[in-house]
């Protein structure tokens, strides 16, 4: 393994030397000052333990088959974060690039500072952190490797306006906890340290229920009130694998991901009455069940009908429209809302960080937005201003880096 390319350079020693077999001098002290940090309270006296357990301390496994972040329950707050490579970046820089994020995605989520970082304090409330690389097209290129078929931009669909500060990417990192402040400084070490291989191509910030808000596994709620996500499969089960992981080359125990960025008019629907709501999604809002039933995980019934012959639930509702015949054409929704500061006289600048995961995007993802853009009621209320493609590899044992089977 080379020394790092001269545009990797830092002045002095540095912690990707130490990761690439070089000497970091004052590592141990670091290390003692972060160790005192955990067991001291701000007066040196030794901390003791809370009376009620803090959800702030748990801590989701980073080591394993797959990358945690996909099967984990959701969390409250997640950032996404597209990088491009710098052109001098070649295959040994993409390798010393993911040891040394990797190192740093152990020990963050693991509820210990990163080496050399400068906010120690800020790493102890992991509030189940989970970091999650995926590669795009053009980091897989530049490692030589190949590429699954599905691993490309999305075709063009008529509801698109999209644009390319939230489009694409060589390289992806979702951070997700159930802690904003964790989420941000773990967001900063990890593209401090890419920062001499990568630029900073978009970052989109979405949010869930607060922790502790609503039941673990209750299916979130999108800003137009309605639930997002019920149809999902149930990570652990024979169905989510089946839908979910891949199970070929250097992408096995991986998965396809696809980030889609949904501008959601808010102001307009505000325009709409429940009814029509409801209509136009084909659940009910108050509980999300379908229009045929009562509860939300009952099953739809497509051809029941009204008094006067109308379809209950509406050809053109989403549901209907997202709902495959074919029951390969299945997806994993994991998606965060956002809400942003507004422009000129409207209310809000809100919508969906649509994400889901797939083993083949093609296959599974693809033929449903076809469904959704040529017959979707909600096209009227909702435009994907954003887009972009990734395959996420597989998790990695201790010891080991996220991305050694596409570059050892």
């Amino acid at each position: 393994m080379g020394a790092p390319d001269k545009g990797a350079r830092r002045s002095g020693s540095t912690r990707r030397q130490f990761l690439l077999g070089g000497t970091v001098a004052g590592v141990g002290a670091a290390a003692a000052v972060g160790i005192d940090l955990a067991l001291t309270t701000p007066s040196g006296t030794t901390a003791a333990a809370p009376s009620t357990p803090l959800n702030g301390s748990e801590i989701v496994p980073f080591h394993g088959i797959h990358q945690a972040g996909i099967d984990t329950d959701a969390q409250a707050h997640g950032t996404f974060v597209a990088l491009d490579l710098r052109d001098e970046v070649d295959r040994d820089g993409l390798r010393r690039l993911m040891r040394i994020l990797t190192d740093d995605a152990e020990r963050l989520t693991q509820g210990r500072g990163a080496l050399a970082d400068s906010e120690p304090e800020l790493a102890l409330t992991p509030a189940r952190l989970t970091v999650t690389f995926a590669f795009g097209p053009g980091f897989v290129a530049r490692a030589a490797g190949t590429a699954p078929a599905w691993l490309q931009p999305l075709p063009a669909f008529a509801v698109d306006r999209l644009q390319d500060e939230f489009s694409h990417g060589d390289l992806l990192i979702q951070v997700a906890a159930d802690d904003p402040l964790t989420v941000a400084h773990a967001t900063r070490m990890l593209l401090k340290d890419a920062r001499s291989f990568t630029t900073v191509r978009w970052t989109q910030q979405g949010f869930r229920r607060a922790y502790g808000s609503v039941a673990p596994g209750t299916t979130m709620r999108n800003l137009f009130g309605q639930v997002d996500g019920t149809s999902n499969p149930k990570p652990g089960t024979t169905e989510f694998d089946t839908v979910v992981w891949a199970g070929e080359g250097w992408l096995t125990g991986g998965t396809g991901m696809v980030v889609r960025r949904i501008h959601m008019n808010l102001d307009k629907w505000d325009k709409l009455d429940r009814s029509g709501r409801e209509q136009s999604v084909g659940r009910t809002l108050s509980n999300g069940a379908p229009l045929t039933g009562t509860q939300e995980h009952d099953e739809p019934d497509f051809e029941a009908k009204t008094s006067v012959g109308f379809p209950v639930i509406p050809e053109f509702s989403h549901m209907r429209r997202a709902r495959p015949d074919d029951t390969t054409q299945r997806i994993f929704r994991r998606a965060y809302n956002y809400d942003e500061r507004p422009a000129g006289s409207d209310v809000s600048d809100s919508g969906l960080v649509f994400v889901s995961f797939q083993a083949d995007v093609d296959a599974q993802f693809t033929p449903i937005q076809r469904r959704l853009d040529d017959l979707d009621l909600l096209n009227e209320w909702t435009t994907p201003i954003g887009s972009a493609v990734f395959a996420v590899p597989p998790g990695c044992a201790e010891g080991g880096y996220i991305g050694e089977t596409l570059l050892a």
